[in-house]
């Protein structure tokens, strides 16, 4: 496989190594061994970029002037679209995207999403009139301004890097903040490109900066804990979520948190396609790492030995159709890291502990190339307390639960800690969107309608997260409210 360029840092406008020339292995998924290097940060360069970004948001127009934000979001658009061919590159070798999975989920997404931000934006509300009002034996007229937060520190994840990093960066970047993008180690060059394509465009020094290393918790920390950080935007698992808003509460910090989920998707026994609605649900795409995926599918009792024949049909024919690097109609990799195929796999052996019955999958396969591989895993007989059905795997592992009726199928779907995402198939619209207005989550799928775009808000419930991302109220995240009043 092809060698990734070196990931620099990029803080306050400059291309940069780590201090004391630091530098650690990106290991690339499919084979498990090095496919390029990244600059691992030191506690003095992540200072350095967190002075950048103040310096960049306290001392010069930034915060003020739209027109130039806009025309250098613009213009870094345009670096990345005609950079495509390295964001898949690095969409595949960081992250173990298959060719199939690459475009849609991992570049295209992205890019459709920036767009959208740039249509929206002249959405964007500046200033509300609250109008005049009488008090104290006179009249005040009352206006509200709306001005960007100040400094973001943007932690993102590894599982669809390009997606996260362009959500948080450009959103923070059009509101008027400057920014300093701490991506996950596994995935460094997806957050390097932010900065040297930054440096192209002309982006004044220290609005944008980008810093990574080995330990995935020390930027981050540094981050969540500094006063000079005004916002954290973090998208990852719930118990780090947690931890930042614990480590922010010292100095108030404000957050927004996308986290994890388990969501449902629940086939009424109407539906006028029920093997298609549920053999869909087979959790393959980017081997199941995703936080909105369905990975628990819900079908009625009544028609369950049915849906439990057409998934092992489905997973039959599916067959070893995945895996393959250098195959443009496969949808399915490997995990991102050994970490995670032995997390996964403990899952396996959890779920066949507390009694449910592996209906596909459930094994590692290390015959191909070497990497983190584990075969598409169904669960069948699975009781909606078990671990398996209520904690996040993160991985191609789908457990299906018998339910009797419309209301217990929304019991299910609620007993769970997480809400973020969720889906309703039925052959009754009114059925299916009555059921979908019942369910505690984010965002729901009614028929396979699509309700992740980058024009919608994204977010979810409980502890799937705290606020929104993309579309217009994506923007609105970075923004704080000033009224003022005076006499007339």
């Amino acid at each position: 496989m092809t060698s990734l360029p070196d990931a620099r840092l990029f803080i306050g406008g400059q291309l940069r190594d780590a201090k004391g020339g630091r530098t650690f292995d990106i290991i690339g998924p499919w084979t498990g061994a090095p496919v390029g290097r990244a600059a691992d940060a030191s506690v003095q360069d992540i200072e350095d970029a967190i002075a950048a970004a103040r310096r960049a948001f306290d001392d010069t127009d930034w915060p003020t002037n739209v027109d130039l934000r806009v025309s250098l979001v613009q213009k870094l658009y345009d670096l990345f679209d005609a950079n495509r061919g390295r964001l898949s590159d690095l969409a595949r070798h960081e992250a173990g995207a298959a060719m199939g999975a690459v475009g849609r989920a991992h570049v295209d997404m992205a890019m459709d999403g920036w767009k959208d931000y740039l249509a929206v934006f002249p959405q964007v509300q500046w200033q509300k009139s609250y109008g005049e009002r009488s008090g104290y034996g006179m009249m005040h007229e009352r206006i509200a301004v709306y001005e960007p937060v100040g400094v973001v520190g943007a932690i993102t994840p590894w599982n669809v890097p390009l997606y996260v990093n362009v959500g948080k960066v450009v959103a923070a970047l059009l509101a008027g903040c400057t920014v300093i993008l701490k991506p996950a180690p596994n995935t460094p060059g997806m957050g390097a490109i932010f900065g040297e394509l930054a440096a192209q465009a002309g982006f004044p020094p220290g609005v944008i900066n980008v810093v990574f290393g080995e330990d995935a918790a020390l930027a981050g920390e540094m981050l969540v804990k500094d006063p000079r950080v005004d916002l954290i935007s973090f998208t990852g698992s719930t118990g780090v979520g947690k931890r930042i808003m614990e480590q922010g509460a010292a100095t108030l910090k404000r957050v927004f948190l996308e986290l994890g989920g388990k969501s449902a998707k629940i086939v009424l026994e109407d539906s006028e396609n029920f093997a298609m609605d549920v053999a869909t649900t087979m959790l393959v795409f980017h081997a199941g790492q995703g936080c909105a995926v369905h990975s628990r599918l819900l079908v009625p009792q009544s028609r369950y030995e049915e849906a439990k024949a057409i998934l092992k049909a489905a997973y039959a024919n599916f067959g070893d159709n995945w895996g393959d690097f250098d195959n443009p109609g496969q949808i399915m990799g490997p995990v991102i890291s050994r970490r995670q195929m032995e997390r996964v796999l403990s899952y396996i052996a959890l779920g066949e502990e507390e009694g449910a019955t592996l209906l596909a999958g459930g094994k590692a396969r290390p015959d191909k190339a070497g990497g983190f591989f584990i075969e598409p895993t169904c669960f069948v007989d699975v009781d909606n307390s078990m671990r398996i059905a209520q904690e996040e795997i993160f991985g191609p592992v789908l457990v299906v639960i018998p339910f009797q009726d419309d209301d217990d199928a929304v019991r299910i779907a609620n007993e769970s800690s997480y809400g973020l995402s969720g889906g309703v198939a039925s052959g009754s619209l009114d059925r299916a969107m009555a059921v979908a207005r019942r369910v505690r989550t984010g965002s729901v799928s009614v028929n396979g309608g699509m309700c992740i775009a980058g024009d919608l808000p994204f977010g979810g419930y409980k502890s799937s997260g705290i606020g929104r991302e993309w579309g217009l109220e994506g923007i609105e995240e970075y923004l704080e409210t000033k009224l003022i009043a005076w006499r007339k």
